[in-house]
């Protein structure tokens, strides 16, 4: 349903997204990735949240995206399996504990970002890219009826084209949408339809996110 045209084109701007995940003249590396990464996950867990009431451990008995399956792993690298509901807890609660740690993400003068700090970055955005595709896959009805198609458009865009212009996300790990990536970020991320307001744009790495 999420590749029909009619949907395909929404959006809630129609700005060039490509443009915008450009790294600015004199701003730092890891700060724009700081800063956009922490925003991402604020609005890919703003976005969750509008369906969260749909998944369900008993609809969503797997975190599953077309015959993919993923699993969590714990911090002694042990494999969870877990329904779709515990494994969005598991990353949000994991994600949120990275961007408030003041050694990996720093937000005072004079603080040194870590030198695992850009794979600490390609993790957490699989683990975004993780839960987005389960929206589309499993939950697009509900985001359809509540209007938040739009929303999540344009939010995937502007994720994905940033994710590409950097290389945080292994090519393999998103093939599985690539359907849908294909329709999106074509003509650099520009959709149909116009509207008020656009999803994400770096925001400070400071601004956090209470955990769900």
């Amino acid at each position: 349903m999420y590749l029909e045209p009619e949907y395909t084109k929404s959006r809630i701007t129609d700005v060039g997204f490509k443009e915008l995940v450009v790294l600015p003249r004199e701003i730092d590396l890891n700060e724009w990735l700081a800063s956009n990464t922490t925003t991402f996950f604020h609005h890919v867990n703003l976005q969750y949240s509008t369906i969260s009431e749909f998944c369900t451990g008993e609809a969503c008995q797997t975190m599953a995206v077309c015959n993919t399956q993923y699993y969590w792993y714990d911090e002694r690298g042990k494999k969870v399996k877990c329904t779709a509901p515990q494994y969005v807890d598991f990353v949000m609660s994991s994600v949120q504990k990275l961007v408030t740690d003041e050694d990996v993400f720093p937000t005072k003068y004079g603080r040194e970002f870590p030198s695992s700090f850009e794979s600490l970055v390609k993790k957490i955005c699989k683990y975004l890219f993780h839960v987005l595709a389960h929206i589309y896959w499993s939950h697009f009805k509900e985001t359809l009826a509540l209007e938040l198609h739009g929303h999540l458009n344009t939010l995937y865009v502007h994720f994905i084209l940033f994710a590409r212009e950097f290389n945080l996300l292994d090519p393999k790990e998103t093939a599985i949408m690539d359907d849908l990536t294909e329709v999106l970020c074509s003509a650099g991320g520009r959709g149909g339809g116009g509207g008020d307001g656009a999803s994400g744009g770096g925001t400070g790495a400071q601004n956090h996110v209470k955990e769900r």
